[in-house]
C-alpha cells in the first residue's frame, strides 16, 4: 500500500481556486475605507463562500472578503482565537471548540447554509467496484485495518488482489470528522495508513491517478470532476443509493448526506461590511449551491437563518 503523503502535480488552476485568489486580491476600488471579511475553515464549506464573495466583490467593491480553507478543525482554531470572523464548518462545533471560544469571551450564531453528501469515490478503471456498503467503508477505514486491509481483497474475496490505495481529508477537517463517527462510530478514530490533504483538489488528483484507489469528500468536488472520477453507491442496509440532489435532501442517502455552516462571531456583527456580505450570502447560497454540487436549505431553514441574524445584528452597524 502507498504510504506517502499526496503530493499534487502543478495543473491549471480551477474556477474555484481563482474565485479564492480574487477573493483575496479584491479590495478597494476607487477612494475610501475598506471593511474586510475574514473567513476560514471547511474546505467544503469554502467552495460556497469563495463563490460567494466572488460575486460580492462585484457589486462591493468597499468590502474585502478574504476565504481560507484550513479545515473545520483549524479555522475553530482560529475562530476561538478571535483570529477570523466567519467560520465554515461542515460539522457542528464540538464541545472543547465551544469551550475555547467561551474562555475567550468569543460569543457566536450558527447559520444552516446547504446540505452536502459525502461522495465515495474510485478510479474509473475500477470495473469491479460500483457500490460499497457501509460495512465494507468501515472493514476499510477502522484503525484496526492499518496494514492488515491492503488489497481490495482483503475487503471482498471477490474483488481482485490488486493493492488499495487510500484517499482522505486530514485529521483538521470538518469531512474527517464527519465521515469517521458515522462509518467507524468514533469521531476522529481511522487508520492513518493513507494519503491524506486538507485540499480536496489534491485528494481528487491522488483517486484519478492510482487504478486502485478509493478515496471520500465532499459532494462538490465529485462535481467539479466527473470526467476523471467514478462514483459509488453506498449501501447502509436498505440497498445502494447514489448522492443526489434529492437523495441528500431527503436523507435517503445515508449516512453520509450532512448539513453545512456558518459560525459567526458576535461582536463582528458590528462590522457594516460582515453583516452586508452575510445578508448577501443568505439570499444568494440557495441559487449557488447547486451550481457548486450541493443542495439547498429548505425555505423554513433559510427563514430561521434570517431570524437568527436580524436577532443577532445590533441596532446600528458600526466599523
Amino acid at each position: 500500500m502507498h504510504f506517502s503523503v499526496l503530493l499534487p502535480k502543478v495543473r491549471p488552476l480551477r474556477r474555484s481556486t481563482l474565485a479564492s485568489l480574487l477573493v483575496l486580491l479584491v479590495g478597494l476600488v476607487g477612494c475610501g475605507r475598506t471593511n474586510v471579511v475574514s473567513i476560514d475553515g471547511s474546505s467544503t464549506v469554502f467552495l460556497l463562500s469563495a463563490a460567494i464573495a466572488e460575486e460580492f466583490n462585484e457589486v462591493s467593491p468597499d468590502v474585502k472578503v478574504v476565504v481560507s480553507q484550513a479545515g473545520t478543525g483549524g479555522g475553530f482554531k482560529k475562530f476561538a482565537a478571535g483570529e477570523i470572523q466567519i467560520c465554515d464548518a461542515s460539522r457542528p462545533i464540538t464541545e472543547a471548540e465551544a469551550a475555547a471560544c467561551k474562555k475567550n469571551g468569543i460569543e457566536f450564531i450558527k447559520l444552516e447554509v446547504a446540505f452536502d453528501g459525502l461522495a465515495v469515490v474510485v478510479n474509473p478503471a475500477n470495473d469491479w467496484c460500483d457500490s460499497i456498503t457501509t460495512d465494507q467503508l468501515k472493514t476499510i477505514w477502522r484503525a484496526e485495518a492499518a496494514q492488515s486491509v491492503m488489497k481490495w481483497s482483503d475487503v471482498n474475496p471477490d474483488w481482485p488482489d490488486i493493492e488499495l490505495e487510500l484517499y482522505g481529508p486530514g485529521t483538521d477537517s470538518g469531512t474527517y470528522d464527519y465521515f469517521t463517527e458515522v462509518i467507524n462510530g468514533e469521531a476522529k478514530s481511522s487508520r492513518q495508513d493513507y494519503s491524506p490533504s486538507e485540499s480536496d483538489n489534491a485528494l481528487v488528483q491522488g483517486v484519478a491517478g492510482d487504478k486502485g484507489s478509493l478515496g471520500y469528500f465532499g459532494l462538490g468536488y465529485y462535481a467539479e470532476n466527473t470526467d476523471k472520477l467514478k462514483l459509488l453507491s453506498v449501501d447502509s442496509g436498505d440497498g445502494p443509493i447514489i448522492p443526489t440532489a434529492a437523495t441528500v435532501r431527503d436523507g435517503t442517502y445515508k449516512p453520509l448526506a450532512r448539513p453545512l455552516y456558518l459560525y459567526v462571531r458576535q461582536d463582528a456583527l458590528r462590522n457594516e461590511g460582515v453583516v452586508k456580505y452575510l445578508n448577501y450570502y443568505l439570499d444568494k447560497v440557495n441559487d449557488v449551491s447547486p451550481r457548486v454540487g450541493y443542495v439547498p436549505v429548505p425555505d423554513e431553514v433559510m427563514e430561521a437563518n434570517r431570524k437568527t441574524l436580524d436577532a443577532a445584528v445590533p441596532r446600528v452597524a458600526v466599523n
